[in-house]
């Protein structure tokens, strides 16, 4: 037993201690500040992209600084943010103690995922010193093998950082398996553990594929091999189906994790126990299992077969079916529930809001014939954005405050973090819902410029990434603050339901002075 005021954070003292650390807690603040950086990065770099689209013509940058700047957006974004921040962060310091073990089942290899992030993302930011990459975040060969050296530091890196989410895959389904404390099973787990242990199942799967195919890339560029280059027999045709094998899944590797922050928030802050546990364990499970026979609707353009066109456009709208389990659940919870309207269920029901606004476009770009349409305009960048950052981002920011208590012990000020989510929420929609209509009126996506007639709608929408700015800005403030302020958190502020709520905050080093035992069904822990 530790001594008195002892936890996870002060329980060794020096820099080393946390960069050679194996408690689960401490890997997972080493993601919260590695996280937040590139999100920063990769949040300038979208500022200025929409300033650049303010108005006709060249503003801020030139073409070649456009494209450069929109495809280190892409990448830090999709695979140093959004793919491992959930997992990577609450994941690592949560997971085992819902389940109610001391650790993740490989403590060394946890550490080894976090090292792997942190070169794989050096390796690509590296490419800035040959030249940076302007191929877009998905590498399309054949312009990738010919543009700049710098592709192949970018691809590397991604390689690099894709085998660091293997790793943490591994380590979740092993201790999802193996380190239940008595009495948990998988039918009673916490449904936010149901969903990283769907995801982990996408990341082990899935993620080899492209690292496979950015491999084959390197080595077509390095030493010629005509394996995607049509010059030297190569299909790029090719290069997209390995690509969006993976791609697709990585959206749900993505919004999964979301789906479970989601169902402990709407279950806690309605104080009731959650409407179809069952529904939506399983129906994690399916998304998983349907997300791999779907990448063939980002390629209803490239030349596929009709019959292919349409066995892959009814695939995709069958993700639609797990996907309403899952919000009709959430609504039906919300019924008739005692509901706190506490900041992080406002960032819960933000997400029920702009996820869904996401999905119902989704169908419709499900659709080959609207796709056809649609396809490289932007209508599939508010798409995106509306599943992507709408949904894992607004999970994210509530799942820090819904969390912030337990992992610092500090309690922080509500009325910031309400005044964060009207800034974000608005300018969310603000910025995104334009890009729909202006995808409908035919403006492609990646152009460095536009016919004058987008002008107005593009403004409206780069004011609105101001205002998400402002909003990121005031929850960044509302976190530090809590540090300062240093009002002492109860042990379980929310009333929630799950293990982690009935230790210390912060937690010690084990976790629990003895292993738990629970008995009852889910969220009704005794």
């Amino acid at each position: 037993m530790g001594a008195a005021g002892e936890n996870y954070i002060n329980c060794a003292k020096g820099l080393k201690s946390w960069l050679i650390t194996l408690d689960h807690k401490r890997i997972a603040i080493l993601y919260v500040i590695s996280v937040l950086t590139f999100f920063f990065v990769g949040g300038i770099a979208a500022l200025g992209i929409r300033l650049e689209l303010f108005s006709p013509g060249p503003d801020v940058m030139n073409a070649d600084t456009y494209n450069q700047f929109m495809t280190f957006h892409g990448a830090i974004m999709v695979f140093m943010v959004i793919i491992p921040g959930i997992p990577a962060i609450f994941g690592n310091f949560f997971l085992p103690i819902m389940i109610g073990a001391k650790d993740v089942a490989f403590p060394r290899l946890n550490l080894l995922s976090w090292y792997l992030l942190m070169f794989g993302a050096i390796v690509s930011i590296s490419s800035l010193l040959f030249n940076g990459v302007d191929t877009g975040w998905t590498f399309y060969t054949p312009y990738s093998i010919k543009g700049s050296a710098g592709v192949i530091n970018m691809t590397l890196g991604a390689f690099i950082m894709g085998m660091s989410s293997v790793l943490t895959g591994l380590n979740f389904i092993v201790t999802i398996h193996k380190l239940r404390c008595p009495g948990m099973t998988m039918k009673n787990i916490p449904l936010f553990v149901w969903a990283l242990y769907s995801t982990a199942i996408i990341q082990v799967l899935a993620t080899p594929v492209l690292g496979i195919t950015l491999l084959l890339l390197v080595a077509e560029r390095v030493m010629g091999i005509g394996i995607f280059d049509p010059a030297l027999g190569g299909d790029p045709v090719l290069y997209q189906h390995f690509f969006w094998f993976y791609s697709h899944p990585a959206v749900y590797i993505m919004i999964l994790p979301a789906m479970g922050v989601i169902s402990e928030l709407i279950t806690t802050y309605s104080k009731k126990t959650i409407f179809g546990y069952t529904a939506i364990a399983y129906s994690s499970l399916a998304i998983a299992a349907v997300s791999f026979f779907v990448w063939g609707h980002h390629m209803f353009v490239s030349g596929q077969s009709e019959v292919a066109g349409i066995v892959f456009s009814f695939l995709t709208m069958l993700v639609g079916v797990p996907t309403a389990i899952k919000t009709f659940n959430w609504v039906a919870t919300m019924y008739k529930g005692s509901v706190t309207l506490k900041s992080s269920m406002l960032f819960a029901m933000g997400f029920i809001f702009v996820f869904t606004i996401g999905g119902v476009t989704g169908i419709m770009l499900a659709t080959a014939g609207m796709d056809v349409h649609f396809h490289d305009t932007y209508f599939v960048v508010a798409h995106f954005h509306y599943v992507m950052v709408g949904g894992t981002l607004f999970a994210l920011m509530g799942a820090i405050y819904h969390w912030y208590p337990k992992m610092y012990g500090y309690m922080y000020n509500e009325l910031l973090a309400k005044l964060s989510f009207v800034f974000i929420f608005i300018g969310f929609n603000v910025t995104f819902f334009p890009q729909f209509i202006l995808g409908a009126n035919g403006m492609p996506r990646r152009y460095f410029d536009y016919i004058p007639e987008y002008t107005e709608l593009n403004r409206i929408s780069t004011m609105g990434s101001w205002l998400i700015a402002i909003g990121f800005v005031i929850g960044l403030v509302t976190i530090i603050q809590g540090f300062i302020r240093k009002e002492k958190a109860p042990a379980n502020p929310w009333g929630s339901k799950t293990l982690e709520w009935t230790i210390q905050s912060p937690p010690t080093h084990h976790n629990f002075e003895s292993t738990p035992s629970v008995s009852g069904g889910p969220y009704e822990y005794r």
